[in-house]
């Protein structure tokens, strides 16, 4: 029964081996992590073989979304500067593709299982969400996912996703659900559209879904909007107008502000017979995909503060949301079993009065006559006591029972930091008064190790910010960020090695 419980805790050893020759400040985090997995393990809404610091990815992860034929896989190569993945004007490719490094010479091609059963992978356990959407789909895990290998530099220390376009799949529901779950996970999204075909209608999907959609989200300034293909534009008596038509399209889908970038593949580039004309897209391109290029590569820097960012928001997540939705529940628990006992003894009672007041029976309810009776019959006396018992607590059983199962079934299951039904069952055991109304593991000396989870979150900013930046202008500080990025260069994992 130990096993699972080891087997986090081997995997966690692992993650601070690593991030101990990458970025020590995160080590801290995970051991805020393994404070937070302790109360939850208490409280009942983690088991013992779950962990936060496993639920998010730990490695810089890039997704790349959109349409078919709007250039993903194109950009992806030249981001490589190798052809791995395979580009055209129709769909190409219908599965989720993640690329990360290999110290191997050459590439290589893995099935979904390899990342679906993978705890290092931003797709572990990932069939569960599909069967959950698309029932009898969690076990063709390999007809949406497959891990791609790759041993050019641009990729080492990152993880990078391709996507398949929205409207290239007829596994739709599936489809959305793992792109909801990447967007989540990803450090910078970069959205693709089609600059041949600027008609909103036509991309309506990607517009629903990762536009409007995002806007609100805390960490919408990850997401990079990119018009691909604008060389195509050249051929139009306007080309400001194509990028018009697209800023109207973005704007009517509530993007009012944003990265909007435009670029094109030189290789594959119409010809532009102005000479200035093309003079002025290919400045445009160089400086768009330099910016985008510059913003890849600060996802390591990006990782390690969303990661911080994970760990405070579980902590108050805990506080915040957790503790009150259990304690209105258990408080609604309570006070239901209570008033059903109430008026079901009630009722009891009042029938056992009926019936001896029509019997007229009230002369045997004498303390004499029930001496008397007693010493009589010893056994039948304690007989009826124990009948009497098991009548008033099976009641009270079975209100607990019902009230419990009636309440656990309109408990939040989403945005809760763990299993607020298993938290709840904890509290409604047998062996938990009902007039005990405080979460089982919830305290105030709990309460004080959330605060210093949360503390520390902040603490653990501060040194990233003394690691990337030196308002002062001291040398010490100077020679810690070259340290910090000499380390990050030398990054060469999530790596995968194929003998």
């Amino acid at each position: 029964m130990f096993y699972p419980r080891k087997a986090i805790e081997n995997r966690l050893k692992n993650l601070e081996k690593h991030l101990k020759q990458e970025n020590p400040i995160l080590i801290e985090a995970v051991k805020s992590f393994k404070e937070l997995d302790n109360i939850a393990y208490r409280m009942g809404l983690i088991s013992r073989d779950e962990s936060y610091a496993t639920q998010i990815p730990w490695w810089p992860l890039i997704s790349v979304l959109g349409t078919f034929s709007a250039g993903k896989s194109t950009f992806i190569n030249s981001f490589l500067g190798t052809k791995l993945q395979s580009s055209g004007n129709q769909a190409v490719d219908d599965k989720f593709t993640v690329i990360c490094y290999t110290n191997d010479n050459s590439s290589r091609v893995l099935p979904g299982l390899a990342l679906d059963a993978d705890p290092r992978f931003p797709f572990f356990n990932i069939s569960e969400d599909i069967e959950k959407v698309a029932p009898g789909e969690g076990e063709r895990v390999n007809a949406y996912l497959q891990l791609k290998t790759s041993p050019t530099q641009p990729i080492k220390g990152k993880i990078l996703i391709d996507s398949p376009g929205f409207d290239a799949d007829a596994q739709r529901n599936s489809t959305l659900r793992i792109t909801d779950h990447i967007i989540d996970l990803s450090d910078l999204v970069l959205v693709f559209f089609d600059a041949r075909h600027p008609e909103p209608g036509a991309m309506k999907d990607t517009l629903e879904h990762l536009v409007t959609k995002t806007i609100q989200r805390t960490d919408s300034s990850k997401f990079l909007y990119i018009l691909n293909q604008i060389d195509t534009a050249a051929k139009e008596d306007n080309p400001e107008e194509v990028v018009g038509a697209w800023q109207r399209a973005l704007s009517q889908s509530g993007l009012t502000a944003g990265k909007f970038y435009m670029i094109y593949d030189e290789a594959s580039a119409i010809n532009i017979s102005d000479g200035k004309l093309q003079e002025r897209f290919k400045t445009k391109k160089d400086a768009d995909l330099d910016a985008i290029y510059d913003r890849m590569q600060q996802v390591e820097t990006e990782r390690a503060y969303r990661i911080i960012g994970a760990l405070e928001k579980t902590a108050n997540d805990i506080e915040t949301k957790a503790v009150p939705a259990l304690k209105e529940a258990i408080r609604k628990w309570s006070n239901r079993v209570l008033i059903s006992n109430t008026v079901i003894y009630g009722l009891l009672l009042g029938l056992f009065a009926y019936v001896v007041t029509t019997q007229d029976a009230w002369h045997y309810l004498k303390p004499s006559a029930l001496i008397d009776s007693y010493q009589a019959n010893p056994l039948t006396g304690v007989l009826t006591l124990v009948l009497v018992f098991i009548v008033f607590f099976g009641v009270h059983l079975f209100t607990r029972q019902f009230w419990a199962s009636t309440i656990s079934r309109h408990l939040p299951r989403s945005d809760m930091p763990g299993n607020l039904v298993t938290a709840f069952d904890k509290n409604t055991s047998i062996w938990r008064s009902v007039f005990n109304t405080s979460p089982v593991g919830w305290s105030r000396r709990t309460a004080r190790k959330i605060q210093a989870v949360i503390e520390n979150s902040g603490h653990f900013v501060q040194k990233l910010n003394d690691s990337f930046a030196n308002p002062s202008g001291r040398k010490e500080a100077l020679d810690d960020l070259k340290s910090v990025e000499s380390t990050s260069l030398e990054l060469n994992t999530p790596s995968i090695k194929l003998d």
